[in-house]
């Protein structure tokens, strides 16, 4: 499992690969927006970074190019981001959700739905 924080390339190089399936290293560079498309030498460096984690993985060889796919999940991944911010925020969840409030990303229905989640675990934990 992946034992390393990702960047922000590392993300954006995981989302092509999500998005499109498996790829090459020109594929995953082309899926990046021309005005602020970073140097094909820096996202084949950041691939091959992200195959050293094992967040990706090298499937197979057409010619004289790599095709990579993806390892862990979006959901992996994403449990791991906000892992790291609660760590930043030292476990404080409240925070993040006061936070989501404020500024309106929050609706009632997450709050209704994420309830039911608790409820849920909540039973599991009971003998």
């Amino acid at each position: 499992m992946l034992s390393k924080k990702l960047t922000r390339l590392e993300l954006q190089i995981l989302e092509a690969l999500w998005l499109k399936g498996a790829c090459s290293v020109r594929e995953i560079h082309e899926t990046f927006p021309a005005a602020s498309r970073p140097a094909y030498t820096t996202v084949q460096t950041t691939v091959y970074r992200l195959e050293r984690k094992k967040a990706l993985r090298c499937i197979k060889r057409i010619s004289n190019a790599n095709i990579f796919e993806a390892v862990i999940s979006r959901e992996d991944a994403q449990r791991r981001l906000i892992g790291e911010l609660l760590a930043l925020l030292g476990g404080r969840a409240q925070l993040v959700m006061a936070h989501l409030v404020e500024s309106g990303e929050l609706t009632l229905a997450d709050v209704k739905e994420a309830e039911k989640t608790l409820r849920k675990n909540a039973k599991k934990e009971k003998p």
